[in-house]
């Protein structure tokens, strides 16, 4: 039986579908007035631990904004440094736009491994600050976008639980919200 997480998804599956932006604030209130998602949370200057782009470590300072229409979460996302990353690779590419899917998982190594050995490189690798990792495999060529993995641990659920919770019945009012 597949465990279901908190927010409404299976472990394993996509959780999360992520756009880059090139102005968070209007692309919140836009994603809020045309589409109906929010509240967003917004954490400015996101911290990525132990950042490397392509197996080297670099400098990354990045916004990024999360909300929720029923169980999928929507991540927004701005690159403010000027250094090269999964993110200007793609703006280079395409422009402005979607980037990728976020599937959970419980065996992050496992899965990392995996995807390398289909051909998908580990493209960024970073840890949050409350002790999870994530990495993208580049599936750009095949899929027309990355795979992000998110490593699922508690503190890491009852963030996107919270993000989540504040959508439901939600009712318009104070669209852009901090965690916290």
């Amino acid at each position: 039986m597949t465990e279901m997480l908190s927010f409404g998804q299976p472990l394993g599956a996509i959780m999360q579908v992520a756009y880059i932006v090139e102005d968070i604030e209007k692309a919140m209130k836009h994603w809020t007035e045309n589409v109906g998602i929010g509240p967003f949370y917004l954490f400015e200057h996101f911290e990525l631990l132990d950042y490397k782009y392509r197996g080297t470590p670099s400098e990354l300072d990045i916004t990024l904004a999360m909300a929720y229409s029923g169980s999928m979460a929507f991540e927004l996302i701005v690159q403010h440094s000027p250094s090269p990353s999964v993110y200007t690779e793609v703006i280079e590419k395409r422009g402005y736009g979607f980037h990728h899917w976020a599937v959970s998982t419980r065996t992050f190594d496992d899965d990392v491994a995996r995807y390398e050995k289909s051909g998908a490189e580990q493209a960024l690798y970073g840890m949050v600050p409350i002790g999870a990792r994530a990495g993208y495999a580049d599936t750009y060529d095949k899929l027309g976008g990355f795979i992000e993995l998110i490593e699922i641990k508690d503190e890491v659920e009852e963030l996107f639980s919270m993000i989540k919770s504040g959508s439901v019945d939600w009712d318009g009012k104070d669209p852009v919200r901090t965690p916290g």
